[in-house]
């Protein structure tokens, strides 16, 4: 699969959609094929995603002792124009990195911000990152100003609205006794993809910067660290799961992941102003539109469980 396709594969759940009364959809196609001008299904996903990281972002930049940058391809890419958005994922594979998994923010001690953007600047900016290699002398500077990594994931769900929401974790028989919750329980889970474990472990241990997994829903954020999660999967407090993704192309493929209770977690933020969603379009060369939804806003205070956290791994 190609990486532009890959990064912008999504669960099923989150995109599902009907059109009634259309027996033929002519721009469909547009939709569906990943080689072509991309519609409304790629650019609701690829806003989700920037949206998510630049909530997190903005999040830990307004505490006033840490600041974060993008550091993985998604949050790098251009976000104007969308051929200009696969084009900067083919040059990635170019460069020979886009087989590299990264996580997707860096976060810092705000009293390194400025040599950490020095030598970001050296490098011709944010997005030329995912282009240089990480043993290039001025990338090793900031990785070494590095506190955290945080892998990002998102839900279009307000956690505190699903069924399970602050159920209590009892022991479950298919965990050997261990504690959870009912195996059909509907609640804000954080998620980890089978495919991504060996990769950002590999990146963690080579880089001996701790990795968080940050997931945003539509009401609040949860994170927990991939040394905690490894813990809970090698001890089967969680299990592997099943789930359905779907492409750009429309083709669905089963990935297996992990899906930790975010009692397992800790909190990383609440929203104190709500997202929404704004109506988009965008106009091909033959003049043809195609209208989207794209979130917008919302704003992300840090827990103090979360401040926490980014203060005990300023010692470390």
């Amino acid at each position: 699969m190609h990486l532009f396709e890959k990064v912008l594969n999504v669960c099923v759940e989150d995109i599902e959609f009907e059109f009634r009364g259309q027996p033929s959809v002519e721009w469909l196609n547009f939709l569906l094929n990943p080689r072509r001008l991309r519609g409304s299904d790629f650019l609701m996903r690829w806003s989700q995603g920037v949206w998510s990281e630049e909530r997190i972002t903005q999040a830990v930049n307004q505490t006033g002792e840490f600041f974060a940058i993008p550091y993985g391809p998604s949050g790098t890419a251009p976000d104007d124009e969308v051929r200009a958005f696969e084009l900067y994922f083919e040059r990635l594979e170019a460069a020979g990195l886009g087989a590299i998994k990264r996580p997707d923010l860096l976060v810092f001690k705000k009293a390194d911000q400025n040599t950490v953007m020095k030598s970001i600047e050296t490098l011709g900016g944010i997005s030329e990152l995912p282009f240089t290699a990480e043993d290039d002398r001025s990338m090793q500077h900031i990785l070494s100003k590095a506190i955290l990594a945080v892998e990002c994931e998102n839900s279009l769900w307000k956690g505190t609205l699903m069924p399970d929401y602050g159920a209590e974790l009892k022991p479950q028989k298919r965990l050997d006794g261990k504690p959870g919750l009912k195996k059909n329980a509907v609640l804000p889970t954080i998620i980890l993809k089978e495919e991504d474990r060996e990769p950002l472990q590999t990146w963690q241990d080579a880089n001996r910067i701790p990795i968080h997994i940050w997931h945003v829903f539509f009401d609040m954020a949860y994170g927990i660290a991939l040394d905690e999660a490894q813990r809970l999967i090698r001890q089967r407090f969680v299990l592997l799961l099943e789930d359905t993704f779907q492409s750009l192309g429309g083709e669905t493929t089963k990935k297996s992941l992990y899906e930790f209770s975010i009692q397992f977690g800790y909190r990383l933020g609440d929203f104190t102003e709500e997202p929404h969603f704004l109506a988009k379009s965008i106009t091909d060369k033959n003049g043809h539109v195609f209208p989207y939804a794209s979130i917008g806003d919302g704003r992300v205070k840090l827990h103090p469980e979360a401040l926490g956290v980014l203060r005990e791994l300023t010692y470390r």
